[in-house]
């Protein structure tokens, strides 16, 4: 038996999906809002979104020096449109419906109450495992 045998993936649980009403403006016939199903996301795929959405910023008084910066609401929306199951974002029937061509414009349109929106992207963070904040972080290792 290897010492590493409670590491093997065999032994790793898997990640249930969740449900979750994304917007109150999309309802069924007893006028309760539809559940959207969400799912995890790997740390590759995260890594993936978060560099998709990294641009180089350059540094003032310093030529041809950089930093990366991450459009936070542009990774945030990739994030949440990676994570929805139902319904499928990328179908283009529904984009169509909606007179859009991408699955993030389909989420925008589809999720168009600021409250509501900030509400889902909260959800989804808290779903992928970012529940808790920078400041608490600091708050911990100052103690």
């Amino acid at each position: 038996m290897s010492k590493f045998s409670k590491f093997m993936k065999a032994n790793k649980t898997e990640k249930k999906n969740e449900m979750y009403a994304a917007t109150k403006s999309l309802c069924d016939e007893n006028g309760k809002p539809l559940e959207w199903e969400f799912r995890h996301i790997t740390s590759k795929e995260n890594e993936s979104l978060r560099d998709d959405c990294t641009i180089d910023i350059p540094i003032t008084g310093k030529p041809n020096m950089f930093r990366p910066k991450v459009q936070s609401g542009k990774y945030i929306q990739k994030m949440i449109t990676a994570s929805v199951v139902m319904p499928d974002l990328y179908d283009a029937e529904l984009q169509d419906s909606y007179g859009v061509n991408t699955p993030e414009d389909l989420l925008l349109a589809m999720v168009d109450d600021p409250g509501e929106y900030n509400e889902l992207a909260a959800f989804v963070q808290g779903f992928q495992g970012f529940n808790v904040s920078f400041n608490d972080k600091i708050d911990e290792a100052k103690n």
